[in-house]
């Protein structure tokens, strides 16, 4: 009994001479874990923001599904994240688009799991059930093994399944829910991908919502303002709002915080009002630089105007060029001169 005691008040004084050191090192891990931060959105859903672009996580029996991946350099502070909600293998990653801060981590986030492989492949294959399977629109994967791209992606960076239909529904055995998978074409790029989980009832939209600045229209890479609001409509039709666009589902933005309808409308209104005022200008002959200098995004400057990265002016630019090509320029009709009155 006595020995006992004894062992008990020497665990009591090994505990008390190492807890100066505990408080020393928690603001390193509050920092370490303080880079990305954990959203839980569901029961087994999750969202993940600081690694570039937003990450969804949707954890089931056989593993779990991610949607984007983040930049390159933080995928291993991605990883450990993912790691303190779940140690399951990672089996899919949907990209949203080809932007390297929404794949950058596909190669080592994708290493880290495995796919659900039937026997007839993976004893044939030596490496065909190492890996997650990357999903995402095929005109992700021409631009990403386009031969312009110097030095060439990995190809394990790279979509390994592609689809080039408007809507593609994933099987819920094998995703951990019924996945929708809709096409957004001509919006951000021309490879955009939107992801509804159905049960969950959770929509990731990439960026063709962002709540940290105006849209992103790669004309370069395929988008157009018209594609963008088109895209942003198409989230206001799959999603079931609770009540007056509120609540119901939850809707996952490329970039910000979590949002319900209500920020998808306020966001689409404003595209929209922008888009007219630079059609209205450009019909009546205005040039880009004459179009930026009018300010037509003044009214919502200080929502997304912040983003340095991506500035009105290159907004508008954006807006201008998409729309150059289709709108033309009102020509005014000479005026037809009055005819003389007639004599009597």
């Amino acid at each position: 009994m006595n020995s006992e005691v004894q062992r008990q008040k020497a665990k009591v004084k090994f505990r008390t001479f190492l807890l100066p050191f505990a408080f020393c090192l928690l603001p390193l891990v509050l920092r370490a874990q303080a880079d990305i931060r954990v959203t839980k959105v569901r029961e087994h859903f999750f969202m993940l923001t600081g690694a570039g672009g937003n990450v969804a996580a949707l954890v089931f029996n056989e593993g779990i599904t991610l949607v984007d991946t983040g930049r390159t350099d933080t995928s291993e502070k991605l990883l450990a994240a993912i790691r303190s909600f779940s140690l399951r293998p990672i089996r899919y990653i949907i990209n949203t688009s080809v932007d390297p801060d929404h794949t950058g981590g596909n190669e080592r986030i994708g290493s880290a799991g495995g796919q659900i492989t039937g026997g007839n492949v993976a004893d044939q294959i030596a490496d065909a059930a190492e890996g997650a399977e990357i999903i995402a629109h095929e005109n992700v994967l021409e631009r990403m093994t386009a031969p312009s791209v110097k030095p060439p992606i990995p190809v394990r960076m790279t979509p390994g399944t592609t689809y080039h239909v408007d809507h593609l529904k994933l099987s819920t055995f094998y995703h951990g829910d019924g996945i929708e998978l809709f096409a957004a074409p001509a919006a951000h790029t021309d490879g955009d991908t939107m992801v509804y989980f159905r049960r969950n009832d959770v929509l990731v939209t990439g960026d063709v919502f962002n709540m940290t600045s105006y849209p992103v229209i790669d004309v370069a890479r395929g988008g157009s303002i018209n594609g963008e609001i088109d895209a942003l409509n198409h989230i206001l039709d799959i999603a079931f709002p609770e009540f007056r666009l509120e609540g119901g589902t939850l809707i996952v933005p490329g970039h910000g915080r979590l949002c319900d309808s209500a920020d998808v409308a306020y966001y689409r209104d404003m595209v929209t009002i922008v888009r007219d005022r630079v059609q209205d200008m450009l019909k009546k002959g205005m040039t880009a630089d004459q179009v930026k200098a009018s300010k037509p995004t003044r009214d919502y400057d200080g929502l997304y105007g912040s983003n340095t990265a991506w500035t009105p002016d290159m907004f508008v630019d954006s807006v201008y060029k998409s729309l150059a090509a289709t709108t033309k320029p009102v020509v005014a009709k000479p005026a037809v001169p009055a005819k003389p009155a007639a004599k009597k």
